[in-house]
């Protein structure tokens, strides 16, 4: 699906382009005589050899590949073992321990945010070729580029779990000011999550579906996508309502949250395998 080409790609000769509408994610070009293909996921993260990483000089992108597997897989098991310990309190031993639950939610949330940035700092600074790499971009505005946006949006989504997460700590919130400081920014924190997944798939299958089971990539995004799902499906039940019940609709809730962490960490945990499968040499 065609597009009008970015502005680091002018000086290559594009002979095919394809990706899930609007976006491009995969270029044919012609360079120095040979022809080569470009896909934007490898190119922002390293994987490719014509990516040009500005921040090769802090980490290398193998490197910064594997950080940001092992960051976001503690965040996933913080988010895992609190889900656990809601479901079955026994497992915490003391009652009192399982009042801090929330504590351990925010806990797990830092490392998600700063996961999630890291990988909105490489995918912005991916675009620049070797001259450029004197300057640093810490996060940028690249929104018609697929990668980029699915990056911000999912670094925006971990600051509202932040919000949400801090805000759960509170043990004296009526009904109302749940939904608004708890609920709300876990649902729309949801929703970006589930926008960053499906667009990380749409990025890796250059198309809006694919079926691709050889691939480890495909299966990263794949798992990746369905805790989203986890997780959006998890906060349609957090919903607080005046009066009643909410042990079900508790219960829930935490399960899916348990699913899309359990589905996080092991995508986080196979991102360093997928870098030093593909890593160019």
């Amino acid at each position: 699906m065609q597009l009008a080409t970015d502005e680091h790609e002018e000086s290559h000769s594009t002979i095919e382009a394809s990706g899930g509408w609007p976006f491009v994610s995969r270029r044919v070009r012609i360079i120095d005589g040979r022809i080569q293909a470009w896909e934007s996921r490898k190119h922002r993260k390293g994987l490719s050899p014509l990516g040009h990483h500005r921040n090769a000089s802090l980490l290398s992108a193998r490197h910064l590949n594997t950080w940001v597997g092992v960051v976001f897989a503690t965040g996933a098991a913080c988010f895992a073992v609190a889900s656990l310990l809601s479901l079955f309190p026994d497992f915490a031993g003391l009652s009192a321990f399982s009042i801090r639950i929330n504590v351990l939610y925010f806990a797990g949330s830092i490392p998600f945010t700063i996961a999630a940035w890291l990988q909105l700092f490489q995918a912005a600074n991916a675009r620049f070729e070797a001259k450029d790499q004197g300057r640093i971009v810490w996060f940028g505005w690249y929104p018609t580029e697929i990668g980029w946006l699915s990056c911000a949006l999912q670094f925006v989504g971990t600051v509202l779990f932040n919000l949400n997460t801090f805000d759960a700590m509170s043990s004296s919130l009526e009904w109302l000011q749940e939904d608004l400081i708890v609920w709300v920014p876990d649902f729309v924190g949801s929703i970006l999550f589930l926008a960053s997944g499906y667009l990380a798939f749409v990025e890796n299958c250059h198309a809006h579906w694919a079926l691709r089971p050889r691939s480890l990539s495909w299966w990263i995004v794949v798992i990746n996508l369905l805790g989203c799902i986890g997780f959006m499906i998890s906060a349609c039940f957090a919903f607080v309502f005046p009066g009643g019940s909410r042990d079900l609709a508790i219960a829930f809730s935490t399960a899916w949250t348990l699913q899309g962490a359990v589905c996080f960490l092991i995508g986080a945990l196979l991102m360093p395998l997928e870098a030093m499968e593909t890593a160019p040499a």
